[in-house]
């Protein structure tokens, strides 16, 4: 007879949530048990997406689990943790032994009140954009997965991100903050200078028509050369020619039509520069090896 899998509880449920829990449930990994939300409504869709797991009313109906993620937005851990502690105190009895949540950002210091109780806790970040469950769920194999927090927390949880295909590193607490911002610039940041990018198009004439060609292609060609040749070698444009004159000129002209714009542009272009420039010395102290 084989052993029962250990429990998992989840406090919120969105996409991540959803997207753990069902890889779990179909590897065999968690029984999924209890899920609570803002609504015993998306409970219950959250529970048939995962295809586990009871939606449930309110905390105090929640059962002991083995595993207590907590998968609420960033800005509710703490509070979510709090009560699950409070929860914990009342019931006088031990309902768990693992606490974590998927923020980037957030250390497991956000859940310092179940750490008091005794929990092992800690931070799981999977770096893949979640935007809808069930293409995260096709995509997560080989996603890297940051862990951090108590060591008793993050030997399983890498072995059960492990078994849904992740690949786990450790990051230190004090380094969460660094290394969530890398995450930012390589995914969320990309969306922000794409859309700023066709509203400079738009505003200086090319045809609507025309801009979504000119999203598709430079964008695929740019991935393509990133992947190919790191960052470095991909990098072209003024800053890549040394061109400083033609970059201030630039930075003028969007700050007239958009001051932060500009600035960005004006920042970015300097970040350039230091890359090219790093890029030079690199490849003439490899010369003079040669």
């Amino acid at each position: 007879m084989s052993a029962a899998l250990p429990t998992l509880n989840l406090i919120g449920a969105g996409r991540v949530g959803q997207t753990l829990a069902r890889l779990w449930t179909q590897a065999g990994v968690f029984a999924v048990q209890d899920v609570l939300t803002s609504s015993l409504a998306s409970a219950q869709t959250a529970c048939e997406f995962i295809g586990a797991g009871s939606p449930t009313p309110s905390l105090d109906a929640m059962r002991p689990a083995d595993l207590w993620l907590i998968a609420t937005t960033d800005a509710r851990i703490a509070a979510a943790a709090s009560a699950l502690a409070q929860h914990a105190v009342a019931m006088e009895s031990h309902l768990g032994t693992i606490a974590f949540h998927c923020s980037g950002a957030l250390s497991a210091a956000e859940l310092a009140p179940l750490a008091a109780l005794g929990w092992r806790t800690a931070s799981a970040h999977p770096i893949l954009s979640f935007a809808n469950p069930a293409s995260a769920c096709t995509q997560f194999a080989g996603t890297p997965c940051a862990l951090e927090g108590h060591a008793g927390a993050c030997e399983p949880l890498k072995a059960a991100f492990s078994a849904i295909g992740a690949q786990c590193f450790d990051v230190r607490s004090q380094d969460k903050l660094l290394y969530h911002a890398g995450a930012v610039f390589a995914t969320n940041f990309v969306p922000v200078l794409q859309a700023l990018a066709e509203d400079a198009w738009e505003k200086s004439g090319v045809p609507q028509t025309l801009i979504p060609h000119l999203r598709a292609s430079l964008l695929q060609n740019a991935v393509a050369n990133i992947t190919r040749l790191g960052p470095q070698g991909a990098l072209t444009g003024p800053a890549a020619r040394g061109d400083t004159a033609a970059i201030a000129r630039q930075a003028e002209a969007l700050a007239q039509w958009d001051p932060a714009a500009g600035a960005a542009y004006s920042t970015l272009s300097a970040l350039a520069l230091r890359m090219a420039n790093t890029s030079s010395t690199t490849d003439t102290s490899a010369a003079k090896k040669r």
